[in-house]
């Protein structure tokens, strides 16, 4: 059921209509976030440093052995942040091959349970676990598929400069957060090769990722006492 919800000001002034793209409301949350921060995050520099593997999803090594396919979302965040809960996995596989893994994982007993509102399908694994397949055909997806990182399940992952891509592109304020936590604890080599493939594949994002490179930096401050 649609809720009849008046649109606030700050929203107003952008888009009068309430409906924000991506790109705006990424900004609105860089404005909100630099007005109100404060060094810290409240979780000690040990913490954040963390990387582990602890949810046990599905290991799909095997079965799409023939394909290069990396895992995006939230899971692939635990390779550059501490390991946060998100309810699926998401895998990200060429568009070409996308119906033939699709096809080797049915062989490996997934059921496909629906076709996504993105090009891909959602299946489900013979335990349970809910797997969104994601066809892609974006211009910088061979790079990335040919230098996957690794997390310490040691399964493939997006690059960190990929993500930050993906999730910069999304407007939504889970992805926000990941992004600067990620950006803030990152290095300055690996924050170089953000704003490479940053200026490469979307260089109108370069301020916008500056700004949450400071944010994220902001965050890994120890408070003053």
């Amino acid at each position: 059921m649609m809720i009849d919800q008046p649109i606030p000001p700050a929203i107003a002034q952008i888009a009068p209509d309430g409906n924000l793209t991506p790109r705006q409301k990424r900004r609105l949350l860089i404005e909100m976030s630099l007005r109100k921060q404060k060094p810290g995050t409240g979780s000690s520099h040990a913490f954040m440093l963390r990387r582990t593997a602890m949810n046990p999803w599905p290991d799909l090594r095997q079965i799409l052995k023939d394909f290069k396919w990396v895992i995006i979302g939230g899971v692939a965040t635990r390779a550059y942040m501490p390991e946060r809960a998100t309810k699926d996995i998401d895998i990200l596989v060429p568009r070409s091959d996308g119906h033939s893994v699709i096809e080797s994982l049915k062989e490996a007993g997934y059921q496909v349970v629906t076709e996504l509102a993105v090009p891909g399908f959602l299946l489900e694994s013979p335990e349970g676990v809910e797997l969104d397949i994601l066809f892609a055909d974006y211009e910088w997806l061979e790079e990335a598929l040919a230098t996957p990182q690794h997390d310490m399940a040691d399964y493939p992952v997006l690059g960190l400069p990929y993500l930050v891509l993906m999730k910069m592109d999304t407007g939504r304020g889970r992805d926000f957060g990941d992004v600067t936590t990620m950006l803030g604890w990152a290095n300055e080599e690996e924050l170089n090769e953000v704003r490479r493939v940053i200026a490469r594949y979307s260089a109108q994002d370069l301020n916008d990722l500056e700004s949450l490179i400071f944010i994220g930096q902001q965050e890994r401050q120890m408070p003053k006492s």
